[in-house]
């Protein structure tokens, strides 16, 4: 990963707190009560419906509590009242930035449960899926970012990319955004004939992107002095927190579910995991910047290796039959009525499966009685707890510095308020 360079930007904490003394020695006799006030939930720097609640005094935050709970859909009571295929919709509403990685989690999760590990070419298509999910999130996370601190142009940059996965993603899935990719077993197809040609050429023109926005703002002072120092998180903060993803190992914690815990045949692929010690916006910037580039080696690798066979397990009793099949065959007929209508029969039991998602791990829990509907589902999402931070991050910071602290976190509200 790059170093950052020698310019230095100033300590604005310190600055924050040198001009709060001032302040209070200033008008002592004229000081009233601090200043409270509504940040969000439809501020555009908020990304969503956040509403912070900012106690001021001057310009300096003392004191900050996040107020989630306006996009609330209880989507994990919702998915213990139905069979576990007809949920993965609702993963998409997610992280609804990277929807083909919310449904590997929730597959991958289900068929622990199961007891299924998928064949070689289904497990190398997940991961395919899944680091263009990364690439899109963090070009969205780095581009709305970079807008909120002044660098338009960049916004218009990573945008462009992303909209290049999106048409990707409309031949793979036939879907732009909410995807639902992935079924409990597999996939809904393969690969489309010369998709392979296609990710290639994205590939090569995504570097060079990539490339050319890091010139835009690695050295940009105006940049740097909106980022570097700005919104530290040590690493015992972001280990007491939870905090997992980059905002962990920008704060110098080297932990990848990837690597530690490896899935899909992750163990097979040659990539780095990037980590930074300083813990700041511009950190977490690095970081993001630098997994983009590991992610299309990921890529790479995948389509250099891609095996020959199926992309769905081989399981009459759980899988539902070819559609021509299904045509053509009574039997084949009532079977894939009793699995549409009854779900996979699950066994009894708990699992709890972590994902490598782009804001950090994604984790789901099931607790299963039997049947094809699971008891009890929760959903570990990684905005939320990377947000728990905040009331400690912006206290003592400045009025300025929250929609760079924020946009450096790179939560998504659709998984806060699952």
């Amino acid at each position: 990963m790059k170093t950052r360079t020698d310019y230095q930007a100033p300590d604005n904490a310190q600055k924050a707190a040198d001009y709060a003394d001032d302040y209070q020695a200033e008008t002592t006799d004229l000081i009233g009560d601090k200043m409270v006030l509504n940040m969000g939930p439809s501020h555009p720097a908020t990304h969503g419906v956040l509403r912070l609640i900012l106690e001021l005094d001057g310009e300096v935050i003392t004191k900050a509590d996040p107020d989630v709970g306006f996009l609330h859909r209880g989507d994990e009571k919702i998915a213990e009242n139905m069979h576990y295929n007809q949920f993965i919709p609702y993963t998409d509403r997610l992280d609804y930035l990277a929807p083909l990685a919310n449904n590997v989690a929730y597959a991958c999760a289900v068929e622990k449960l199961m007891g299924w590990e998928l064949p070689p070419r289904g497990q190398a298509v997940r991961v395919l899926a899944c680091e263009l999910a990364r690439i899109s999130s963090h070009m969205l996370g780095v581009g709305v970012c970079a807008m909120d601190v002044g660098a338009m142009t960049v916004f218009l940059y990573t945008f462009t990319e992303r909209e290049k996965i999106y048409n990707l993603c409309e031949q793979l899935t036939g879907a732009r955004f909410t995807t639902s990719y992935t079924r409990i077993g597999g996939q809904i197809r393969d690969l489309p004939e010369g998709f392979d040609a296609r990710v290639r050429e994205f590939l090569k023109e995504c570097l060079v992107q990539i490339d050319e926005i890091a010139a835009l703002l690695d050295k940009n002072k105006i940049f740097m002095k909106r980022m570097c120092d700005v919104g530290t998180i040590t690493k015992e903060d972001a280990i007491s927190y939870g905090m997992t993803g980059p905002n962990l190992r920008a704060s110098g914690v080297p932990r990848d579910l990837r690597k530690d815990s490896p899935y899909l045949g992750y163990e097979k692929y040659d990539f780095d995991v990037p980590v930074a010690e300083e813990g700041d916006c511009y950190a977490r910037y690095q970081i993001r910047m630098e997994e983009m580039r590991q992610s299309i080696r990921i890529i790479e690798q995948v389509l250099d290796t891609l095996p020959e066979g199926p992309v769905n397990i081989v399981d009459p009793k759980s899988t539902l039959p070819d559609k021509d099949r299904v045509l053509m065959s009574m039997e084949e007929l009532i079977h894939h009525f009793i699995v549409a209508t009854q779900g996979i029969d699950a066994p009894k039991g708990e699992v709890y499966f972590g994902h490598e998602n782009p804001k950090g791990e994604l984790g789901f829990y099931i607790h299963s009685k039997g049947g094809g509907v699971p008891h009890r589902l929760k959903i570990r999402s990684p905005s939320f707890v990377n947000l728990s931070i905040c009331s400690e991050l912006l206290k003592g910071t400045m009025v300025s510095d929250v929609p760079a602290i924020l946009g450096s976190l790179d939560f998504v509200m659709g998984e806060c308020d699952r």
